[in-house]
């Protein structure tokens, strides 16, 4: 992304340098930007401007040895929230990396499940006949007590289908970082967390998000799947996990969260028929898509027309914010997010 900015710099843009010296000024209250920062224009301007303010000497301080300094924090807040609804992909180097430790620590925890199977329970609501017989037997047939049951409880799989694509390169590196986060949380409840990607074919980094250091994790993750910022093909990379994976990692109620922007050129006849069958395969299907971002959003990429009726929730996934949201979205079954509203302009 630093290099395509950096390439439109040199060849077709002649003002593009001061756009990039406008993104790194502190913006001034009440002033109406000319021009908002494209996406990756403030890394490129960082990756240009490295070092340029070493280069000129700080002034000399007027200011007495020993006098105090106050320092007012009640921006801190404020800039915090402001990260938090940043585009993942307007954010400078350094926003990422704050970005990076607020994602770290969210937690996505999950209720857990009701079993069909039984366990004993000296209170529970169930009778147990076969217990109960059984005791019975022991006693030469006399019936003592009703022995007790109650519903065994387990906890759901969290599997994590993220593409990699050109198009979502910054989106999925940034959210990579949040499911290693959620893979390695005590505490949440999830059995197993599963995680793929998918460009042009489909890669279980599983075993890379178990390795405790992030940067290690996704160091090898990104090693083994080679197609990295390539192309798209959801609907193929779709059909190889529910030819694959689906019975190994679906079969205790997971919960799958696909983060795409649907962009595919492939039949969305075919497109349309794996995404069917990945939502009969899970509890809950949740769609993140960046490009909810944008005011006045409309389902008219072929791609994502196919895919959507065949999710539970549709929302957006571009900032920190709509990720701290997804706990709330698991847990409301009835939160269906944009999918109605896109549905009706189908």
């Amino acid at each position: 992304m630093v290099f395509a900015q950096i390439f439109r710099l040199y060849w077709r843009d002649p003002r593009f340098l001061e756009r990039m010296m406008a993104a790194l000024l502190p913006a001034i209250k009440g002033v109406q930007e000319e021009h908002a920062a494209k996406p990756g224009e403030k890394r490129a301007a960082e990756a240009l401007l490295e070092g340029a303010n070493h280069e000129v000497d700080p002034p000399e301080s007027n200011e007495e040895e020993g006098t105090e300094i106050e320092v007012d924090a009640t921006l801190t807040i404020s800039s915090e929230e402001r990260l938090r609804a940043l585009d993942f992909e307007q954010m400078s180097t350094d926003e990422v990396a704050r970005a990076k430790r607020i994602l770290a620590q969210i937690k996505l925890p999950v209720q857990p499940l009701q079993s069909r199977r039984l366990m004993a329970a000296s209170r529970g609501d169930r009778a147990d006949w076969r217990r109960t017989l059984l005791n019975a037997a022991r006693r030469g047939g006399d019936i003592q007590g009703l022995a007790r049951a109650k519903r065994r409880t387990r906890w759901p799989n969290l599997v994590v289908i993220c593409d990699i694509s050109g198009s979502m390169s910054q989106y999925s590196r940034i959210v990579l970082h949040f499911l290693h986060a959620v893979a390695n949380a005590k505490g949440a409840g999830w059995a197993k967390v599963h995680g793929f990607t998918f460009g042009t074919r489909l890669t279980n980094i599983t075993r890379h998000l178990a390795t405790r250091d992030v940067d290690a994790a996704l160091a090898a993750a990104g090693a083994e799947a080679q197609d990295w910022e390539g192309g798209t093909r959801i609907g193929a990379c779709l059909h190889d996990f529910n030819r694959d994976w689906s019975r190994r990692v679906m079969g205790q109620g997971a919960v799958v969260l696909l983060i795409t922007d649907g962009l595919d050129r492939d039949d969305p006849a075919a497109l349309a028929h794996e995404m069917q069958r990945l939502q009969l395969s899970a509890r809950r299907l949740v769609w993140l898509n960046p490009l909810l971002r944008w005011e006045g959003f409309a389902a008219k990429a072929q791609g994502i027309r196919a895919m959507l009726p065949y999710v539970d929730s549709f929302r957006a996934g571009h900032s920190i914010a709509s990720l701290e949201d997804l706990a709330e979205v698991i847990s409301r079954p009835a939160d269906s997010g944009e999918k109605a509203r896109l549905l009706r302009g189908l």
